[in-house]
Parts: C-alpha cells; structure tokens; sequence
C-alpha cells in the first residue's frame, strides 16, 4: 500500500473555513500534519454580520484531535491580515485554499451594484488578495500550492447567477496566469469547480442530495493538488459525489472566410457557417501559444501569393492524417547550398563567437592560419528543406507550419566542413510516428560537395494536436536522444547572451518574426522574442567544442539535442558537461531560472589519436609538396647565406578544397636553415594561408604575389613585411 500523503511542517490557509467545504478541507489537512490557518469572517451566507464562533469551533476541532491551528476572522478582502496570521504562528505560508464565498442570487435585470460588487470582492478581489499577500513569500521559498473555487455556474452559465457566474469564471482564469508565471518557482495553482452541501446550498437542495454530496467528497482532491509530489499545474477539475473529472477547452477547426485583397463579408461567415460550428476532429489547445498559432497561419497565408480560397479546405483548417503512410519516403526536391567566409562568420558570431576569446579567432577572422567553419553550421546547410515550406506540398502530408515545433536535431559531419562551400542537399521523410498529443515527422537531409558525402542531419519536427492517428510510436531510423549521467557534470560552461543575439544569428537564414518581431512574439504568447532553438544549439556545441577539443573542428564528428524549453535574448546559458570515453553528455540550462532548455544531449569526438596531421590527406598528392622538398634540398649548400638575408620563420598553410591540408615551415632563422612539413617549432614571425593551386601560380609566375594577396587568394599574418623575402626564396630555389 502507498504511503500517506503528509503535509507535516506545511502551513496552509484555508477561507472561509468555519464550515461546508472550508472546514472539510481544514481538517483534513491538520489530519495530515499541516499546521493550518483557519480564515472565517463569520457572516452569513450573502455577506452580512461578522463573528469569531465558525472559525474558533473548528479550531478547537482540530485541536481535540491533536492537531495544531490558529483562527482568523479577517475579510478575504484584507488578504495581508490573513497571510500575516500564519506568518506570526508558524513563520511560512505553504499553501492557500481560496474558498470564501457568499450568494446574491438575483435575475440579471434585478442585479443592483451593490449585489454585483459584493460578489466580484468577495470571490474574485478576495482571492486574488490572499494570494498576492502569500506570492512573494512562496516565490523566496521556491515552493507553493494555490486553489481557486470557481463552479459551474462559472463554466456553463445558470440563471440567476450572472454576478456569480463572472467571478467564478474570472478565478479560473486568474489561476491559468498564475500557473504560468508560478512554474519557474515551484508554484502550483489549479482550480476547482465542487459540488457539495455548504451553507450556501443547504437552503435549495434537497435533504437526500445535500447527504450525498458531502463535502469530504471533494477534500481528497484538495490534498492531492496541495501536496509536494503533485505535479498537476493550470488544471480544471469538476468534482462532487466522489466523482472528478478534468475540463479543458475544445474549439472546431473552423474557417478561413478572407481571401488577400478581397473584402470579408458576412455573407461568407454565413456561407461557412456549417463548417466554423462543426466540432467533428475538433481542437483542444492547452496554451495561449496553441491558441493563436492558427491564427498566425492563417496570416502568413493570407499575406502568401495566391491567397487563400474561402471555399477550399486549406492547411489551416486540418491536418489529414489519411495519407501519412504515403508520404514516408518522399523526397523532396533537390537544392543547393552555397556559402563563403562571409556566411561561416555571421554564424559564428551568431552564436556567440567573440573576439574576447582569442581562440574563437580561428572562426571570425578568415585571416586567421587556421581558420575554420564551426562543425554546427551544418544545420544551416540543410535547412533551407525546412525554410522553403516544401513539406507542404507533399502529397498526404497536410502541415499547419503554425503548430510545427522544432524537436530534436541531429548533425553528422564525415569531414570539416570547408571553408567556403557549395553543396547539394537532398532531403527525404524518413518517417512518421504518433506521440498521442501529435505527431513527429522525421526528415533526413544528405549534404553532398560533389559526390563525397560531407554531412547529414536529421529535423526532428513535432506537429502539435495531429497525433492519435493509430500510428507507430517508435523507429529505428530516429537519432535517439541520450539522457545525461546521474551525477554531478565533469565542466561547466556559461555564455551570456547579448540583447542582439536572435537578430545577429537570423540573419544566418532563419527569417521567422518571432524571434525579433514584438508584436508577433506577442500574439504567439511571449513577452517579448525568442532566441532560436538552433541558436542554443550552437552555443551549447562551440562549449563542448572549447571544453573537450580544444576548439579542433577536426575532431568534431555527431551532436543529437532535444529542445526542451525558449530562452530570451540577454539570458546567460549555462551548459552542463559530462565525459564518457568520445561522448560528451550535456544539458544547457537558462542560469537565471534553472530552467532546462536543451536536454538529453550529447556530442561525440573523434578520437585525438585519430585525427591526422594533414586533414584530409593528400600530403603526397598536393604539387606544393614537391616545390617544398625541392626548396630544402636546395637550401643545404646556401642556408647560412639565406639565414643572414632573411632571419625570419615562415609557416606555409596549404589548402585543399578550402580544408588545411598540410603545413610547412621554412625556417630561416636558426643555425642555417632548415624546411620540414608540419607546423613551426616555437612561433612562426609570418603565417601564409594559400591553396594549392594558387601556391603553384605563384611559384611558376602566373600569379603576382601582391595582387594574390589583395584578392584575398593569399592570407597573411604576422609581420607580414616579412613576406617580400620570400620572393627571393621562390624566384631562386624553388624551381624544378
């Protein structure tokens, strides 16, 4: 059998708690432990009189039963007084159960002020005046369990009761915005809607019924909601008789009625009438986000070429689940990506590459000796397969981008990515699986430098409210996620972001306004714009990257992410490291708030002993080779004559297809010389980036050293006055 749910050392305020429900739930709670504040004015069931008996007598209750309460007779409407109760008897304030409440029945045409406002203070001012006094205290305290009492007069609407009705509904949604803004710190707030014999029920319900629905019927939930282990947070319970039930909200795919640069009219409402009241395959958004997520597609829609016809089904209205099987496999079309230095440092510096660290250089200066493209630009190769909205045009595969979130990611690099490129990209849904709440569409994109496979990713794209199909759960072909060690992280690293930082990386090729439009982050249900979730991923990566290789692009080989949660702009990401063997586990957090943005992650590296000197390769198969060893060769009977011209190292850069593929170094500084492949031995004075071919060009007289250098086809840094010497090393030694 399980154990009892205690509430020990928990303090817990209970209104209107001097009979009916109130006392139910007190005494239920001292029960258990809780050391609880018994709140009762003591009026009469609409709100007249006050007096100190209800409240004392359950007091005593509790404490002939060996439980520990105090009594309080303030007015919910004096929340401080009521949170301070329980702040001078037991010192902290746990839980408030948001009960008090009165009747002013009348029709609505009989409803005067004072019986409109009475109700609204009482239930719905009342509630939200014990709970801000008790908020801040639960916020410092990272812990809190909140009940509003809403009815359903509040949901369904009951005659009589417009001014009760109002605030019952208004509580539920109070406590919907309080378990938004409640999550980050531990506070849980829910709502309830009971049915139960009380003071304000005895008088019009009848004697059997009233029996029937005791108010120890509906004190179980109560607890449940209120205690640690509950999870449960913004939900709606109906319950009564010992019966509960969850409510959530249910809206009908509905219409688009407007088409672009034509009137809306109420003639085509009425036209479409049938279909915006049809509740077949209907919705249940959980969020605000969801909420307005259609309206924002039937935006981009409309503003789209072509417009929207009001009398088709478009990919606003539904999701055809009918042709999924159909679609796995499909290939979209082929397209091509071509990228320079240009692009590879606007993404560095996207995500969070900076001239503050010095070995970050290597990623935003292309004059850099071994400049390199950050291994997670991959992504922004292939992601054109999402950007262009070609997954719309599969046959079967009806997508309302408005639902879309973007999962999980996998990147595969077989080689560095160059540092200039042009790629052929070929994507493909791998498959398609139902999570129950949605479905997940897997799409493989294959990026080719030629034939050679160079990188792979797989988008890992949630589709929300279109799952319960009856397909499979689960693929082998999906990159699955890894959860990290149980145990503390081996390295810790942190990135504040800046201000700027969703409109520096967007600019990388991810145009959605949500990251930088306020006013579409707003109608999407944020405060203010989102960084990218692939803007994270980079960050987190590049810390990885700096932490285990050394900044090595070479011996980056997979990254798998799962994106758990958005962050803002200007939050400080806190990426959280374990070793084992090749494979780096991590999470990133948000440093503010803990709150886990990119979980079960994992970086694989290639081994360091399996990195090769010359990347990738062709030492003997690059013509500078034979120019260098032709150079040392010649420089044996007159190295002492060259050192004294010269007296400089130079350290030669040989690229092949935009990768380092060798190193040289021509030493003409120390004893009488000396050229061997590999980089310099101490600190090169001058570092010469150049491929092979233009290396050749220079060396035959085809190609003016100077003219190479300001075309950007030779790189140089260092002193690089130092260079005009070499002129005389390759007029005079290199020749064949």
């Amino acid at each position: 059998m399980a154990a009892p749910l205690r509430f020990d050392g928990r303090v817990v305020v209970v209104t209107g708690a001097g009979g009916g429900l109130g006392r139910a739930y007190a005494l239920a709670f001292a029960e258990r432990g809780a050391l609880v504040v018994v709140n009762d004015l003591g009026g009469d069931m609409k709100g007249a009189g006050k007096g100190s008996l209800p409240a004392d007598k359950v007091v005593e209750e509790i404490r002939r039963k060996g439980g520990k309460a105090v009594a309080n007779y303030d007015s919910v409407e004096e929340g401080e007084k009521v949170v301070k109760t329980a702040l001078d008897a037991f010192g902290r304030i746990d839980v408030v159960v948001n009960n008090a409440g009165i009747l002013r029945d009348r029709s609505f045409s009989r409803i005067s002020d004072e019986d409109w406002d009475i109700i609204q203070r009482v239930h719905l001012r009342g509630s939200f005046q014990v709970t801000r006094a008790a908020w801040d205290h639960m916020k410092k305290q990272k812990y809190g369990r909140i009940i509003m009492t809403s009815s359903a007069s509040g949901i369904y609407g009951n005659f009589g009761q417009a001014n009760y009705s109002a605030a019952k509904l208004g509580l539920l949604g109070l406590s919907n915005t309080l378990a938004i803004e409640g999550r980050k710190s531990n506070i849980h707030c829910n709502t309830i809607a009971p049915n139960a014999g009380s003071r304000m029920t005895q008088t019009v319900m009848p004697q059997d019924l009233f029996e029937a629905l005791k108010p120890e019927y509906v004190a179980p939930l109560v607890l449940w909601l209120c205690h640690e282990t509950c999870e449960e947070n913004g939900g709606l319970f109906e319950v009564g008789a010992g019966w509960i039930g969850k409510l959530r909200w249910e809206r009908t795919l509905g219409a688009t009625v407007r088409q672009r640069n034509q009137p809306m009219t109420p003639e085509t409402v009425k036209a479409n009438w049938k279909k915006i009241c049809d509740f077949e395959n209907a919705s249940k958004p959980q969020s605000i986000q969801e909420s307005v997520g259609g309206f924002i597609e039937v935006l981009q829609k409309v503003d789209s070429e072509g417009g929207i016809s009001a009398n088709r089904t478009s990919h606003t209205t539904s999701t055809n689940t009918s042709g999924f099987a159909e679609a796995i496999g499909t290939k979209l079309p082929s397209f091509s990506s071509t990228y320079t230095e240009l692009e590879t440092i606007m993404y560095a510096l996207g995500v969070g590459a900076s001239v503050k660290d010095t070995k970050d250089l290597k990623f935003v200066y292309e004059g850099s000796s071994d400049f390199s493209c950050l291994p997670t630009f991959g992504v922004i190769i292939a992601q054109k397969s999402i950007m262009s909205g070609g997954l719309a045009e599969i046959p079967g595969l009806s997508i309302n981008f408005a639902k879309v979130l973007h999962g999980e990611q996998y990147l595969e690099l077989y080689k560095p990515l160059p540092r200039t490129g042009n790629f052929r990209c070929e994507a493909v849904i791998a498959d398609i699986l139902d999570k129950g709440s949605g479905l997940v569409i897997l799409m493989d994109v294959y990026s080719y430098s030629g034939k050679e496979l160079i990188c792979y990713n797989q988008f890992s794209l949630f589709l929300v409210g279109s799952g319960g199909f009856g397909g499979k759960r689960t693929s082998e072909k999906v990159k699955a996620a890894v959860a990290v060690p149980r145990r503390p992280p081996d390295a810790v690293l942190t990135d504040t972001t800046s201000l700027n930082q969703a409109a520096l990386y967007r600019l990388s090729g991810d145009w959605n306004p949500l990251h930088i439009d306020p006013n579409f982050s707003s109608l999407a249900g944020f405060e203010k714009p989102i960084l990218h979730g692939l803007c994270t991923f980079g960050f987190s990566a590049r810390h990885v990257l700096q932490q285990f290789a050394d900044n090595d692009v070479s011996r980056f080989k997979a990254i798998k992410a799962r994106f758990a949660k958005p962050i803002y702009p200007g939050q400080t990401l806190q990426t959280e490291m374990w070793k084992e063997g090749n494979r780096i586990h991590f999470q990133t957090k948000v440093q503010e708030t803990g709150t886990i943005v990119i979980s079960d992650a994992y970086v694989d590296l290639v081994p360091a002993s399996g990195v090769s000197a010359k990347t990738p390769s062709e030492g003997k198969e690059l013509q500078s080779t034979l120019v260098f060893e032709e150079i040392g060769r010649r420089l044996k009977d007159v190295g002492h004559e060259v050192v004294k011209k010269v007296n400089a190292v130079f350290e030669w850069h040989i690229t092949k297809g935009g990768n380092i593929a060798a190193k040289w170094t021509i030493d003409l500084k120390n004893a009488s010389g000396k050229v061997y492949e590999g980089p310099a031995k101490g600190s090169a004075d001058t570092t010469i980036i150049i491929s092979d071919e233009d290396f050749m060009e220079v060396v035959l007289g085809k190609l003016d050293p100077q003219k190479a250098f300001f075309s950007g086809r030779l790189k140089a840094r260092g002193n690089i006055m130092l260079s005009q010497k070499l002129q005389m090393i390759l007029k005079d030694y290199s020749k064949l």
